[in-house]
């Protein structure tokens, strides 16, 4: 060892090593172990009680419930039941394993046993974790040693000051912060060493440093003894998405549908045997910048029972989805659950054809030549059809049986959030067999403000088996169809459709009149 370490003591000592970076290599443990033991403490009269009162340690074996809130908008709502001890007076308690990602403005404490006898007087929130980065960082300026192991078994040290942070926040024009790593910079009494490499020695480790992000509470009390507390606030880094498969028979006419959901945990935080709830629905949150890490009464209605493990309800103007039992949701994991499965749900294939292009302000601007024609599986979301519930947004995927009784992949689409009693419309891809083309064969302007057109649709079928196109058209203005071959049906003031029947290896030819005034 060298003469640097022999005038070191535990508590003072901290090794760090930095090769193409910079890594703790050494003793943090020792100098974690030097923290005094957990104890409550009751305020003595000087003013304002320094940090190391805060030293009533709660720790993530002493509690005895957490219940999970995850909305689908990246957060969600931790409530935390743990037994305190606390003594007459002023108490000053630390509790730890909460979220990395916490958003320390939501910070709620409450005593379950004795609600009014506990008054919250000051809270804090510690997130300055040590790391390298940070610990190196708050060194700037103090004396370091740098200990280079050379072939041999000689070693070589060189000791300087540390003149720069290995981290700096850089914040463009327009307020986005963003962080940047620079090569240490040390100064020795021969000059700068740029990029210096091997073990990094510092002799004190950097006060206000926390192993884990802390809450602080500074309570009063007014009994003495055990309390069982509870502790909410929200948190970013958790997040939840639904996917369904839906799997198609052999004549497009039912589908087997299978929903997921998938929980992804950035938190910073591990919640062990936690209860699950997820909120579906799009709760309004104002966005706003802040300078730590990013993170009611109602009455149920009854919703159908789903042969699964979440059970749904209404809550407020959202829904609600329950697991039942509890489960562990490990940080940085993904964790996918099953919400329900409805087999046999009625559907419907539509062909669509739509050679609308785009939209222009004064009317329509229609693509000429051959177009492809959509593929849409519709399913209405109806008891009646084995469904009838709450269908939290998310991605579609469309699967189908081949000859061999393979599913094979035919399409996805996304889904809003869908109430029951309302319609699913999936757009799956385009027919191959399947050819539109549109195009307009007259044109006259009977006087200034009215014109009179005339347009043709040609449907073409490739496929063995007859099949119905819908024809989707628009218009604009003050509009009249004058004579059509076909029947149409307006759908509202701007859409007329024509489902025209096409037989197998044959075309529909469609013609229509319109008149338009301005």
């Amino acid at each position: 060892m060298s003469k640097v370490l022999k005038h070191l003591s535990p508590v003072n000592f901290l090794a760090c090593s930095y090769r193409c970076g910079f890594i703790l290599a050494a003793s943090l443990s020792l100098a974690l172990n030097a923290v005094p033991s957990a104890r409550a403490e009751t305020e003595s009269p000087r003013e304002g009680p320094p940090a190391a009162e805060y030293l009533k340690e709660v720790g993530a074996s002493s509690s005895r419930g957490i219940a999970l809130t995850i909305y689908n908008q990246n957060f969600g709502l931790v409530k935390d039941v743990r037994m305190v001890q606390l003594k007459s007076g002023i108490n000053h308690l630390r509790f730890e394993d909460v979220a990395a990602a916490i958003d320390p403005t939501t910070v709620s404490f409450t005593s379950i046993t004795a609600p009014n006898t506990v008054v919250v007087r000051e809270q804090n929130y510690q997130y300055d974790v040590m790391d390298a980065d940070t610990i190196l960082s708050k060194s700037v300026g103090k004396e370091i040693t740098l200990r280079q192991y050379l072939d041999g078994g000689r070693i070589n040290e060189l000791h300087g000051t540390l003149i720069n942070s290995p981290r700096v926040t850089i914040v463009d024009t327009n307020g986005n912060a963003q962080e940047r790593h620079l090569d240490l910079v040390v100064k020795t009494d021969h000059g700068v060493v740029l990029r210096p490499t091997g073990e990094i020695e510092i002799a004190k480790l950097p006060e206000g440093l926390v192993a884990k992000p802390s809450l602080l509470w500074k309570l009063e009390s007014t009994r003495a003894g055990e309390h069982k507390t509870e502790i909410s606030y929200q948190t970013a880094g958790l997040n939840w998405r639904c996917d369904y498969v839906a799997v198609v028979n052999d004549d497009d006419t039912a589908t087997d549908l299978t929903s997921w959901v998938t929980i992804d945990n950035k938190s910073g935080a591990t919640y062990k045997d936690s209860s699950l709830k997820l909120i579906a629905g799009d709760v309004h949150k104002i966005t706003e910048q802040r300078p730590v890490p990013q993170m009611a009464m109602y009455k149920a209605a009854a919703a159908p029972a789903m042969d699964n493990q979440f059970s749904e309800r209404s809550f407020a103007e959202y829904h609600l989805y329950t697991l039942a039992g509890t489960t562990n949701l490990n940080n940085n994991e993904t964790k996918q659950l099953s919400l329900f499965n409805a087999s046999n749900v009625p559907a419907r294939k539509l062909f669509i054809y739509d050679p609308s292009g785009r939209s222009y302000y004064y009317g329509w601007a229609p693509q000429n030549g051959p177009q492809k024609v959509n593929v849409k599986i519709e399913i209405a979301n109806t008891e009646k059809n084995n469904l009838g519930m709450a269908l939290p947004k998310g991605k579609v995927r469309v699967y189908k049986k081949d000859q061999d009784g393979s599913l094979q992949f035919i399409g996805e689409d996304a889904i809003d959030h869908t109430p029951r009693d309302e319609k699913i419309r999936l757009y799956i891809g385009d027919a191959f067999d399947l050819v539109g083309e549109y195009k307009q064969i007259t044109h006259e302007q009977p006087s200034a403000h009215l014109s009179r057109d005339t347009y043709e649709i040609s449907l073409r079928n490739h496929k063995d088996k007859k099949v119905t196109i819908t024809a989707v058209m628009h218009a604009w203005g003050d509009w009249k169809i004058k004579e059509s071959s076909q029947d149409y049906k307006k759908k509202d003031a701007h859409t007329f459709e024509f489902d025209a029947d096409v037989p197998a290896r044959d075309e529909v030819k469609i013609t229509y009149t319109i008149e338009t005034k301005y």
